[in-house]
C-alpha cells in the first residue's frame, strides 16, 4: 500500500511537470491561488503554468519628513500593475511597470517645493520554484530580477540594476505561516556612476483571522555595502481578503523604524488568476 502511495504521488508530481505555457495545468489541478502582496514579501509559489495572473496596487503614497533635513517628501503611485505567466509547472516570468508616479518634495525653512512625475521603471523577473510549490511543510523559490530606465529622472535613476531574492516558506502550529526572505540587490550608487549591494531581508508572519481574510506582520531590514546609503528597518502590517477563489483585495502600512526609513507608507492593491 506505502508503495502505491509514492508511485501515485510520483506520477501526480510527472504529470504536472508537463504542463506548459502552450499546454496549461487543467483548472481542477490548479495550486492554491498566492501573491506577492500585500507585504514586502515574495511567495515562493509560482502561477500555473499556461495561467495568467495580475496583480498591483491601486495606490501607495509615501510621506518622509525624517531621511533628509529639513526636507519634506510625499510621494503617490497610481496602479502598479504585476504581470504574470506560468511558463512551466514551476517557473513563471513576470512584468512590472506603475503607470504614474508623483514625487514631491518641500523645504521646511523657506517653503520652496519642486516635483516630478512619470511613469515607473519596468522590472522583469523569473520565479523558479525549487520545491514545495505543490504541497508540503515548506517551499523555496529564487528570483532573478532587473530593473530597467524606464522612469524618467527624478522618478528613476536612469540606470539598469537587478538582483536575486530567494523566498522560503515554512508552515508552522496552530494555522502560522511564516516567510523567511533573503535578497541581493546589485544597485547604482547615489552620487556616483558605480554600483553597490544592497542586502534586504525579512520575517514574515501571517494566519488566516476570519474565512477569507489573512492577517500579516512583517519585520524588514535593508543593509548596504555602500556607506552613504544607511540601514533601514520597518515593521509592516497588511490584511488581504479573498471573497472568491482566484482573486483577493488588500490594504496594508509600512512604519518606519528608524529615521532613515520613511515613516509611514500606505497601500490598497487587488490580485487575480485566470
Amino acid at each position: 500500500m506505502i508503495g502505491t502511495v509514492l508511485m501515485t504521488g510520483a506520477a501526480d508530481a510527472q504529470d504536472r511537470s508537463r504542463y506548459t505555457l502552450f499546454n496549461p495545468t487543467p483548472a481542477d489541478q490548479m495550486r492554491s491561488f498566492s501573491t506577492d502582496r500585500p507585504t514586502k514579501s515574495n511567495v515562493p509559489y509560482t502561477v500555473p503554468a499556461g495561467h495568467f495572473q495580475y496583480e498591483g496596487d491601486f495606490f501607495i503614497h509615501s510621506y518622509n519628513d525624517t531621511s533628509l533635513a529639513d526636507t519634506t517628501m510625499q510621494s503617490w503611485v497610481v496602479g502598479n500593475p504585476t504581470f504574470k505567466m506560468g511558463v512551466f509547472n514551476n517557473t513563471d516570468f513576470e512584468v512590472n511597470i506603475s503607470a504614474f508616479n508623483s514625487v514631491q518634495s518641500t523645504t521646511r525653512s523657506t517653503g520652496a517645493t519642486s516635483g516630478h512625475t512619470g511613469i515607473g521603471d519596468t522590472v522583469t523577473r523569473a520565479k523558479i520554484n525549487l520545491f514545495g510549490n505543490d504541497g508540503g511543510p515548506s517551499a523555496l523559490a529564487v528570483i532573478p530580477y532587473v530593473k530597467w530606465p524606464t522612469a524618467p529622472q527624478g522618478i528613476g535613476n536612469q540606470f539598469v540594476e537587478g538582483g536575486l531574492i530567494a523566498p522560503l516558506a515554512l508552515s508552522l502550529p496552530y494555522g502560522f505561516t511564516t516567510i523567511l526572505m533573503g535578497e541581493l540587490d546589485y544597485f547604482k550608487n547615489p552620487n556616483d556612476s558605480g554600483y553597490h549591494v544592497n542586502i534586504p531581508a525579512l520575517i514574515n508572519i501571517s494566519r488566516s483571522v476570519l474565512p477569507g481574510v489573512t492577517a500579516y506582520a512583517e519585520l524588514y531590514a535593508d543593509w548596504s555595502t555602500n556607506p552613504q546609503v544607511p540601514t533601514v528597518y520597518t515593521v509592516d502590517f497588511a490584511l488581504a481578503w479573498s471573497p472568491r477563489p482566484n482573486f483577493q483585495i488588500d490594504i496594508g502600512i509600512n512604519i518606519g523604524l528608524v529615521p532613515a526609513a520613511t515613516p509611514y507608507q500606505i497601500y490598497a492593491g487587488i490580485a487575480q488568476r485566470f
